[in-house]
């Protein structure tokens, strides 16, 4: 697949290959350390200062005790959910009980890229991009399936209704499980159902609310399959954009499609009855993925290359916010009651933790003990009700 576009300033992604340093970071590496953010006094969109790098031992659990604190508290009152943190290199998802403030565990994988769970929480599908399969996991019995899609899967998605599961396969073979498939995998039986043809390198999947219908982002547009036949019915040019869109997320309503083009620097939004632009923001440095709070009405796109999120108007994709956060943001997703959004850094190895009340970084899970390294890129983070 064609994995570099354009003239990017730092690090262009597209499958998210990183090239991991010769130590590989396991849970330990990105659970050392969770440094505390966000002081009394900081100004909007600033982090106060970090634990400083040669803080171990007694410091580094103080440090993580406070971070795990402060996350539980911004949280919101009903916070009975997970977070799931893919790191890639790292080869591992982290769980973390976001009320209880603290690290359930990991769960193991190849070079771990994408990750999204059933909705009642208690499967998670794991993308091994170093592989050929997405493994789910019983999350209660600790029971994995590898289910075989073709060479190195990018992402996966289940579907609010937990009837089928995509993943986005971005090989550079031919024939199925290539370059331009998504493979749908039937939860019930962990097998794979059917091969979709879409575009030249598949990256992103998402649902609409109701799951009647997925989207697609591919070198060459949007792409909307129905999941009632597993077929393409329809394919979204991105207007204007250079090197085809990567990140993208539904409005709550299904009314609207957010996309982030990184190689034009743009966002756009687009009727999803239509497919035409209602809405579009110009100027981003890369902007790499995207999410919406659930009341609809604020987006938070990862800047990968300001290392900063950029707060949108859903409405008009106005600017009402710069926020930021760790070097190369590359995943960034709200939490289910709006309270807070998490953001995976991909150079630094971290996740910033910022509340939506007011906009500012509350917490860090750092990697390691502050170096920066590929070793623990943060692809994907999702949330899911505590299994």
């Amino acid at each position: 697949m064609s994995a570099e576009h354009g003239a990017p300033k730092r690090l262009t992604r597209r499958r998210a290959t990183i090239v991991a340093s010769a130590a590989t970071v396991g849970a330990a590496g990105l659970i050392a350390a969770l440094v505390l953010n966000g002081a009394p006094g900081a100004a909007q969109g600033k982090t106060a200062a970090s634990a400083p790098a040669h803080a171990t031992g007694s410091t580094q659990r103080a440090t993580l005790i406070r971070a795990l604190r402060a996350i539980a508290k911004t949280a919101g009152s009903s916070a009975s959910y997970y977070a799931y943190i893919a790191s890639e290199s790292g080869s591992e998802v982290v769980e973390v009980n976001v009320s209880a403030g603290s690290i359930v565990g990991t769960i193991s994988a190849d070079s771990v890229e994408g990750v999204a769970l059933t909705p009642d929480g208690s499967t998670a599908y794991l993308a091994e991009t170093g592989q050929y399969y997405v493994i789910a996991d019983d999350l209660a019995t600790k029971a994995q399936t590898k289910i075989e899609v073709g060479a190195y899967p990018q992402d996966v998605a289940v579907s609010p209704t937990g009837k089928v599961a995509y993943a986005t396969v971005t090989s550079g073979d031919t024939g199925p499980g290539g370059s331009d498939v998504v493979a749908a995998i039937d939860p019930a039986t962990n097998k794979v159902t059917a091969d979709i043809r879409v575009g030249p390198a598949p990256r992103q999947v998402v649902f609409s609310p109701d799951g009647s219908t997925a989207y697609v982002t591919a070198e060459t547009g949007i792409y909307e399959i129905s999941t009632a036949t597993n077929k393409v019915v329809r394919v979204i040019p991105e207007a204007g954009a250079a090197n085809g869109p990567q990140g993208i997320a539904v409005s709550p309503n299904g009314a609207a499609l957010y996309v982030t083009n990184p190689g034009a620097g743009t966002v756009v939004a687009l009727d999803a009855a239509s497919g035409k632009v209602i809405a579009s923001a110009s100027g981003l440095a890369e902007p790499e993925a995207v999410t919406v709070t659930p009341n609809g009405s604020t987006l938070y796109v990862a800047d990968m290359n300001s290392d900063s999120v950029s707060v949108l108007s859903a409405a008009t994709l106005k600017t009402t916010a710069t926020l930021s956060v760790g070097r190369l943001p590359m995943s960034v997703t709200v939490s289910p009651d709006g309270s807070q959004v998490w953001v995976g850094n991909g150079f630094t190895g971290d996740v910033s933790v910022i509340s939506t009340a007011t906009n500012s970084v509350v917490a860090t899970l750092a990697q390691g003990t502050g170096t920066s390294n590929l070793d623990a890129a943060l692809t994907k983070i999702v949330f899911a009700p505590a299994p």
